[in-house]
């Protein structure tokens, strides 16, 4: 890892005389961040997954910055796709496709408070409550993970490598000559964006100048063609959609027959939209899902409904087979994510037990080398003091919004103190994974909050969102920051990017959940939110232990039982570096699905 950096830092230095924290690498990243922050508000409510979207941001800023007269040097495009995160993330963050609907669906007669609509003002105002506290936490944890243990993080060294790739030969007139010291000790000369060449062979540079306007032309056509792509996957999706507005049967296609589509909704939805998103998460995720896909609506439904524990329509979340098939879904959820998040819990234990046992603080020590001057880094003193003033701010917005009633002050003080510690841990887990268990976090800091405040479902829910916004939030960044780490961007102006992303990103993300809870019933027929049943349904069962259905327990407890053996064979696989172990389904994948109708799921898988 540190022989890779080396070499990406030769060929991109950072650069004191080019400005990275540049108007056009922002405006590009908050842009570019809105579009996604629409996409996900979109899948998330209808899926509860989302997707950083990191390499996508990067590629298509760097399509943008070719229209520039000097194209964005490597670390502009850092920038841009740290702010395009920051803003595309932010309806998981912020709850807005989990914890938010999950508070319209409250029942009196069940957890003893009325549904919770949050409107256009109270998201904005929620919004401002959770999404910087992640990024301040952000920080301390790069000089640990990135900067001392080097953990991989391989979204963001994927990220870095195709940064490197686009901008291998890139070209500018404008850039001035530089010479630098090469990893193997020679001196080279060369332009910002260019290949080093050793300076004592001139010659090559007049052999490279007819080779570099071939490639130039070669270079000039792959972009055509990329945009070409770009525009006709974009008209097709965009005629499809249109055409089911008005013949809503494109996107309900009785393909295995009318009965079955009526009384068990097994329908086609053959969206482009959602062939893209399989084709991000990858065939072993959409593997995952299409056998979850099968268990549930094949499997489960059935067998629910024809021996009359479900006798609702099979769609129904309360007395149907969909809100039978819940609970086993959940409890494969749960079984799957701590377990998973078992190795990153006692590498981190062992770690703090080897450090007391040697008598050494377990904060990183002031001698840990710093690859960065103190101008590049965010000061000690902005970390502590955002820290402080977002938890404050924090708790005072949500006191304001949901009232004394729906959360205490001091629990909503504790949800983020949660934030914090598990944010160790989902940032731990994503660095040697490059997955953020968190549904397991959201998972403890509930079980956290029923222990404190028992039958609570509201404060439950809130407290429980606050703590997962900040470790989900701060997570995810750090992907940015090790992107950041090869390229030698400056972690400072990354700081800003996310700043700038997520403030922007609390009106985007507002204004999209508004728009589509008054153009849509959500939950409902097209948005079902899958993951707000999720936090409300183990809000109940941890609260008051009621609410099971019939004959589920059974079901509850194998299912258990077996999630939590496959999950306990591929982390032993994972550790092992065993090729096979990305195709053992991904318990998460399997149980979401099970929410889903299956006209959502075909098109993916």
């Amino acid at each position: 890892m540190d022989r890779l950096r080396r070499k990406m830092s030769w060929r991109f230095p950072s650069s004191e005389n080019s400005p990275e924290l540049t108007p056009r690498s922002l405006c590009a990243g908050i842009l570019i961040g809105c579009v996604l922050c629409f996409t996900n508000m979109y899948f998330g409510l209808q899926t509860g997954w989302i997707s950083m979207m990191s390499m996508q941001s990067a590629l298509l800023g760097y399509l943008f910055s070719l229209f520039y007269s000097r194209p964005m040097t490597s670390q502009e495009l850092v920038v841009l796709q740290t702010t395009a995160v920051a803003t595309g993330t932010m309806p998981l963050a912020a709850g807005f496709v989990g914890v938010i609907p999950a508070l319209g669906l409250l029942d009196y007669k069940h957890d003893n408070a009325h549904p919770i609509k949050v409107g256009l003002i109270d998201g904005i105002l929620w919004g401002c409550a959770v999404a910087l506290f992640g990024v301040f936490l952000a920080p301390p944890l790069r000089r640990q993970m990135i900067v001392k243990e080097e953990l991989v993080f391989p979204s963001g060294t994927a990220t870095a490598q195709l940064i490197s790739v686009l901008n291998k030969k890139q070209e500018g007139p404008q850039d001035e000559e530089r010479t630098y010291i090469s990893p193997s000790g020679s001196r080279v000369t060369r332009r910002r964006g260019y290949e080093a060449l050793p300076a004592e062979e001139p010659d090559v540079l007049d052999q490279n100048s007819v080779e570099g306007e071939q490639e130039s032309q070669k270079e000039q056509y792959d972009v055509t063609q990329s945009w070409r792509v770009l525009g006709l996957s974009f008209a097709t999706s965009a005629l499809l959609t249109l055409s089911a507005y008005f013949f809503p049967v494109v996107f309900n296609i009785p393909l295995f027959g009318v009965y079955l589509a009526r009384e068990w909704l097994w329908y086609f939805s053959p969206s482009f939209s959602y062939i893209g998103q399989g084709i991000i998460m990858g065939f072993p995720t959409t593997l995952s899902m299409s056998l979850g896909m099968i268990f549930g609506w094949g499997v489960l439904s059935p067998i629910s409904k024809l021996n009359g524990w479900a006798p609702g329509p099979t769609g129904d979340m309360i007395t149907g087979a969909r809100g039978w098939i819940l609970w086993v879904a959940l409890a494969i959820i749960c079984a799957d994510s701590f377990v998973s998040i078992i190795p990153t819990v006692y590498r981190l234990a062992k770690s703090v037990y080897l450090t007391l046992l040697s008598k050494r603080t377990v904060v990183v020590s002031e001698d840990v080398p710093e690859d960065e001057p103190a101008s590049r880094l965010v000061p000690d003193r902005w970390v502590w003091s955002g820290l402080l003033v977002s938890v404050a701010i924090g708790t005072v917005l949500v006191w304001f919004v949901f009232g004394y009633e729906g959360i205490k002050p001091w629990a909503t003080v504790l949800g983020f103190i949660m934030g914090a510690v598990l944010s160790h841990l989902g940032a731990r887990a994503l660095g040697e994974t490059d997955l953020n268990p968190v549904s397991a976090l959201g998972k403890i800091s509930q079980l956290f909050f029923a222990f404190l405040q028992p039958g609570n479902v509201v404060a439950n829910i809130i407290a429980g969102g606050v703590a997962e916004a900040g470790a989900q939030q701060a997570g995810d960044l750090m992907q940015d920051l090790k992107t950041g780490h090869l390229l030698h961007a400056s972690p400072r102006a990354q700081f800003y990017g996310q700043m700038i992303g997520s403030v922007v990103s609390i009106f985007v993300s507002a204004i999209a959940y508004n728009l589509y809870t008054r153009a849509y019933v959500i939950p409902g027929p097209q948005f079902p939110a899958p993951t707000a049943y999720v936090w409300l349904s183990f809000a109940r069962l941890i609260g008051s232990g009621n609410g099971l259905p019939d004959h589920t327990k059974p079901f509850i407890i194998s299912s258990a039982v077996i999630a939590t053996l496959i999950a306990s064979f591929k982390v032993q696989a994972l550790s092992r570096g065993k090729w096979w172990a990305k195709w053992i389904p991904s318990g998460v994948a399997f149980a979401i699905v099970s929410l889903l109708p299956v006209s959502l799921e075909g098109s993916r898988s």
